[in-house]
């Protein structure tokens, strides 16, 4: 049977439901969301003269979610036109609506009766071949299907996304023993291809993966402290980004769960298992009164820590007082700081004679073991491990990546020599003289399977450069730039200067890529997998040839930089520019002339150098307006100083899309720009469009004049700027700025509607970029940024 889930039903409204719907929006699916009826009225309810029939207090639960889902932070949606997707209803009067969708998932409160009810009900009206999915975070999936109809347990298994599902990665999958093999295998295609998420497949045992080892490392962190006496705030400023965790460490993270979810959750494996495993999931003493005290994190401003005034506290779990935080100051801190990369760093600290390697080596060694005991248990492979614990936990390293990275031979002797017994698994491996669990072979990545290694399987979508660079090398290379075949006729080009922050070296390259792909490739790729795709201009370089009065040679550069956008533009062969994450500046400059736009859900894409005292100077001022244009129907008449406000808007107020979605809706991306739900597919998608494009005969695109608001425009455009610097809202520095800006998008003296050279514009951005760039105000704000990482109003 070929399945398809075109709609989909989400059955309970908290805020994991309705994330759960509000992501299944974002990719287009449709979704009913259903809760419970209420057993009685609010008192606003009562006031309206409401009663427990109406349908409006019946959907109170679920539309409730639904007005929230505009309101929360960080925003489940993409965007606010995608709740239009979503229908809030009852488990009572629309339960016979679930026979026209193709994905149940059952997302109710965590108690095994309550589930069997509910399916009980649900197999009653399901249409056969529906799939059915629970979101359970532990409950047994075989337990949850019991008496269920013989076309239901075929078709249901456990789906545990991770909250808050728009943003982390880790889908489980957990099948049961009677789910069908091709259920299993398109609920894994579906997750990584459409949901956009990284797939595992679980057993189903208590907590399944992520959170079994997540908990557990948690909680000998927690037993940790308690014996040696550290403090919060000592803890995590060790268990954080100096070990490639995620910034929130131990305890924000905790404070972010609630400390009655995490005691919850571990409160599920102490009861589903026994001895010393059993004790290490009994949570502490403190952290129970804490809960009775109400001291539940985040969702009651108190927990482990406590925000008074500016300040933030942390707490001293001897006394219950909040005291001011701490930090661990040690000698292996500096000397990690100075090591390069996360392996040699994490190699530092755990072998280190002081404090800090006390407490890592006591995290790390039992998490470490404790990981290899349940592999085979909790899933079939240490890949599913490590990629569970990097995609739901936010781990840079997984516990094997981990192993591998401070030696496995010599923590095993260290291990040996305190007394702790080592898994048979790792006992194989090193009795067969292999010294990691992972190894590298021409590009390609193998894993230890407990006799033998094996590849790492690897959707064809994804497509990892560093491997792909070590397999096939690269045409040529810069300080700032690589240019590599992906293959099939399409060249990519990859940043990797600092930040990706664009210098002469990025457009020297981006030159000879276009020279190069217009002799022998099909296309070309403009993408990256760095921590963002492009932060913008090389700041701190303008700023010094600014200070230094060298404007010939800013002049020079600006001309280089408008002149490889047009290159872009204008090129033989179609360019797709990929962009992701934090694409600011340059970066959206870069983008913004390409023959098509392959983005990512979480694109953040903004032309932001009002915020430095500039505004863009690589001809984003131009390119943004003439996308605004191209979207336009033929043979309509256009208003051009509507056009000229929404750029001026979006450029004065420096805006930065909160998603791919929202570029969209800010112009940034066209309507047949494209989005890649799955980050990882991206460099794949973009590589099949600059095909696809070429395949259907692709061409440049002509020079054409350009029409522009000229002085009427101008003067409109500025009455807000005025205004808003009467009122005081703006600095005259500011209104300087947007005065310079105005000119540049009104495209100077002429009349409204003269049509121009697309150089005329450039011309105009460079004298305007350039007069900015000299007065000391802006250099001021450039300074500023480049210090404080923030920009000044000055």
């Amino acid at each position: 049977m070929a399945y398809q889930i075109k709609k989909a039903a989400v059955l309970g409204s908290g805020v994991m439901g309705s994330g759960i719907a509000a992501h299944l929006a974002n990719i287009g699916i449709p979704a009913l969301l259903l809760d419970i009826v209420p057993g009685q009225l609010t008192a606003d309810e009562e006031k309206q003269g409401l009663t427990l029939e109406d349908r409006q207090v019946r959907n109170r639960f679920a539309a409730g979610a639904l007005q929230k889902l505009t309101k929360q932070k960080p925003a489940p949606l993409t965007s606010k036109k995608n709740l239009s997707l979503i229908e809030a209803g009852n488990l009572e009067d629309d339960v016979d609506k679930l026979k026209d969708v193709d994905w149940i998932i059952e997302v109710v409160v965590e108690n095994l009766d309550v589930k069997k009810s509910l399916y009980e009900k649900i197999d009653a009206v399901r249409s056969a071949g529906t799939i059915v999915t629970s979101n359970t975070s532990g409950i047994s999936i075989e337990a949850m299907m019991e008496g269920r109809s013989e076309d239901f347990q075929e078709h249901f298994l456990g789906t545990h996304f991770f909250n808050p599902p728009r943003y982390l990665k880790l889908l489980e999958v957990i099948p049961a023993s009677t789910t069908a093999p091709e259920v299993v295998d398109f609920m894994v295609r579906f997750g990584e291809d459409t949901l956009g998420k990284g797939v595992v497949i679980a057993k189903d045992t208590p907590n399944f993966i992520a959170n079994r080892i997540g908990t557990y490392g948690l909680l000998v962190t927690l037993r940790e402290m308690e014996k040696r006496g550290y403090s919060i705030g000592e803890v995590d400023s060790v268990t954080g980004t100096l070990i490639g965790r995620p910034k929130s460490a131990t305890f924000r993270t905790l404070d972010v769960v609630g400390l009655d979810t995490f005691v919850h959750v571990a409160r599920n494996v102490y009861d589903h298992t026994e001895g010393e495993e059993q004790q290490v999931f009994d949570t502490p003493e403190f952290m129970r009164k804490m809960v009775e005290n109400g001291w539940l994190g985040a969702k009651t401003k108190q927990g482990f820590y406590v925000k008074k005034g500016k300040e933030i506290l942390e707490l001293d779990r001897e006394t219950f007082d909040y005291v001011p935080t701490k930090k661990m100051k040690t000698p292996s801190i500096e000397m990690a700081k100075q090591q390069r990369g996360l392996a040699n760093r994490v190699k530092t600290l755990v072998y280190a004679e002081d404090r800090t390697g006390e407490i890592l080596w006591n995290i790390f060694a039992p998490t470490l073991l404790y990981s290899a005991e349940l592999n085979g248990e909790i899933a079939d492979d240490i890949v599913a491990i490590d990629n569970a614990m990097k995609w739901g936990f936010g781990w840079q390293q997984g516990p094997f990546e981990t192993w591998d990275a401070i030696g496995v031979k010599t923590s095993v002797e260290k291990m040996k020599a305190e007394g702790f017994e080592i898994p048979s698994f790792v006992q194989s491996l090193l009795e067969k003289g292999y010294e990691t669990f992972y190894k590298e072979e021409d590009g390609e990545q193998f894993f230890f399977n407990g006799e033998t290694y094996e590849s790492v399987p690897v959707n064809e979508k994804v497509i990892d450069l560093k491997q792909y660079k070590k397999k096939h090398g690269v045409i040529k290379k810069n300080s700032g730039a690589s240019l590599i075949d992906l293959g099939d006729g399409v060249a990519l080009l990859e940043f990797h200067s600092q930040s990706n922050a664009i210098g002469l070296d990025i457009i020297q390259m981006i030159n000879f890529a276009i020279e190069e792909v217009e002799k022998n490739y099909k296309g070309l790729v403009i993408g990256n997998q760095g921590k963002n795709f492009c932060v913008g201009a090389n700041l701190g370089l303008i700023l010094m040839e600014a200070q230094d009065d060298n404007i010939f040679e800013l002049d020079y550069v600006i001309r280089s930089f408008q002149q490889a956008m047009m290159n872009i533009k204008y090129a033989k062969k179609p360019v797709v520019a990929a962009p992701f994450a934090m694409t600011l500046g340059g970066g959206a400059e870069v983008c913004l002339p390409a023959a098509h736009i392959q983005a990512t859900t979480e694109t953040y894409m903004g032309l932001v150098e009002v915020g430095v005292g500039l505004i863009p100077g690589g001809a984003g001022n131009i390119n943004l307006y003439t996308k605004h244009l191209k979207g336009l129907p033929n043979g309509v008449d256009v208003d051009y100083q509507n056009i000229a406000n929404k750029v001026f808007e979006t450029i004065a107020m420096a805006k930065v899309s909160t998603s791919g979605d929202e570029a969209r809706d800010n112009n940034f991306l066209d309507f047949a720009d494209g989005i890649s739900v799955n980050g990882d597919h991206q460099i794949y998608d973009a590589k099949q469009v600059a095909l696809a494009l070429y395949e259907n005969g692709y061409k440049a695109p002509k020079h054409e004049k350009v029409p522009v608001t000229g002085e009427s425009g101008y003067a409109t455009l500025l009455l807000g700027a005025e205004a808003m610097h009467l009122s005081g809202y703006i600095s005259e520095h500011d209104l300087k700025i947007a005065k310079k800006l105005a000119y540049v998008i009104a495209g100077g003296n002429v009349p409204y509607g003269t049509f121009v050279d697309e150089q005329y514009l450039l011309d105009l951005e460079r004298e305007a970029f350039l007069s900015l760039v000299a007065d000391p105000l802006s250099q001021q704000r450039m300074q500023h940024m480049l210090i404080k990482g923030k920009p000044l109003r000055n």
